[in-house]
């Protein structure tokens, strides 16, 4: 008799991207990739990225920060720089870097789940994916 473990189960994978997805875990919540699973969407509040937008200003313009003597000012420019981030960080503008296939309205999103999972192409996807593109289950390892 075969034993079946956990780690072999294949489930299928919906990506719902509601708020802050950042870094390795986002990736890791998305199957590694935002082509993995069956979809891909996100709220308007959403933000996906590589990291926080805060701890990128503080790494990416340290040295602008550092040269300003002024502490108000110094906070003025970071605040500057940071919501410049977010504005282009949004998930409607990150839709399509990203490859989010959609930004849906919350009050939509179990509609928009049930559709991927019973094999339907989501309402208000940006772009289908081509046939055999996308993995249709992620392993659960």
């Amino acid at each position: 008799m075969r034993r079946v473990r956990a780690a072999d189960f294949r489930v299928p994978l919906v990506s719902l991207i509601p708020r802050k997805a950042y870094g390795l875990g986002a990736m890791a919540m998305v199957g590694n990739s935002t082509r993995a699973p069956l979809t891909t969407a996100a709220w308007p509040s959403g933000e996906p990225g590589g990291m926080g937008l805060e701890g990128a200003v503080r790494l990416g313009y340290r040295k602008e920060p550092a040269a300003i003597d002024d502490p108000g000012e110094r906070e003025r420019v970071f605040q500057e720089r940071v919501a410049g981030l977010y504005e282009r960080g949004k998930a409607v503008n990150a839709a399509a870097a990203l490859e989010i296939d959609a930004v849906i309205d919350p009050a939509d999103s179990r509609a928009w789940i049930l559709a991927a999972l019973d094999g339907r192409e989501p309402e208000g996807t940006a772009a289908a994916a081509p046939p055999g593109s996308r993995r249709p289950f992620a392993d659960t390892w």
